[in-house]
């Protein structure tokens, strides 16, 4: 069987180490990221087949579903042998893939004592702020986190969509262990955030890993080189993100075991520093032609 530890791992804040490839827990609900997954049995195969895939990260959210997500997770693999769960708060959801941040201190600290409870857990091994929240200053915010961590609520903590700057404000309350930020083949937004993390050790954990775009054509290198390997196109884009950076985590969602276990045969992918290079030019390409 398949297995991650190709991947190489990672330790989060210096002492919570993981394999680099983990799992994303947004698709095991329904539409919109809104309510129960169409086939809920299907959805929690998924999530019992990833320990016997080595995985040991995986990443989830209150706001997915919400609290669905949390709870299937919690009823298929609680206690959690060997895995950590991640979990985010911050949005909250008014309808499917509608998504609205809230960083009142209150309402944070509801988060995590929310998902503390859905998971089953005494303490949270990684919570993330999903968002920085428009309402109130980003420093009030930073401020609440400190403190619940300070409590032993959490142990490490991860910021989400975030800047430069805005990483380096929170450090100034508590060190940031992860930044998850929207990264891919395709869209290299967050290149100099990714920069910044691999000077400081930070975990960088792109969301949407896998869209690539026109590049998934049948004529594209990403094709071509998926095919002469004998992958998927996204396990070929997911083993372009391991090799790009020492500290990214990809996080592929899905709620198919059959995905699942494509997914995870990136980490088996050895690309040559030409593959590499030809996958990059092909990415930034693509992008400027958005």
């Amino acid at each position: 069987m398949a297995s991650v530890q190709g991947s190489g791992t990672f330790a989060i804040g210096g002492d919570l180490t993981v394999h680099r490839l983990g799992f994303g827990a947004m698709r095991v609900t329904g539409p919109g990221i809104w309510g129960d997954p169409p086939d809920r049995e299907r959805a929690k195969a998924t999530l019992r087949a990833i320990p016997s895939f080595g995985i040991d990260l995986i990443d989830t959210a209150d706001s997915y579903g919400p609290f669905v997500s949390e709870d299937l997770i919690r009823e298929t693999l609680h206690p959690y042998d060997g895995l950590v769960v991640a979990t985010k708060g911050g949005l909250t959801r008014h309808g499917p893939d509608i998504w609205r941040p809230v960083g009142n201190p209150d309402y944070l600290r509801q988060c995590v004592l929310m998902s503390l409870r859905r998971l089953g857990l005494e303490r949270i091994d990684l919570w993330q702020l999903h968002r920085i929240g428009p309402d109130i200053p980003r420093d009030a915010q930073f401020e609440a986190i400190a403190r619940m961590r300070e409590e032993g609520l959490i142990r490490h903590v991860g910021l989400s969509e975030v800047s430069v700057a805005e990483i380096e404000a929170a450090r100034q309350y508590f060190p940031v262990a992860t930044v998850q930020n929207r990264y891919n083949l395709v869209d290299r937004t967050s290149e100099a955030v990714l920069t910044h993390c691999e000077g400081l050790g930070i975990g960088f954990v792109p969301w949407a890993p896998l869209d690539k775009g026109a590049l998934a054509g049948p004529e594209s290198a990403l094709s071509t080189i998926a095919g002469r390997l004998g992958v998927g196109a996204g396990a070929v884009a997911l083993a372009w993100l391991l090799k790009r950076s020492p500290v990214m985590l990809p996080i592929p969602g899905t709620g198919d075991p059959d995905h699942l276990a494509e997914n995870v045969a990136a980490a088996e992918v050895s690309l040559s520093a030409d593959e590499f290079e030809t996958l990059d030019r092909e990415g930034q390409a693509a992008r400027k032609a958005v």
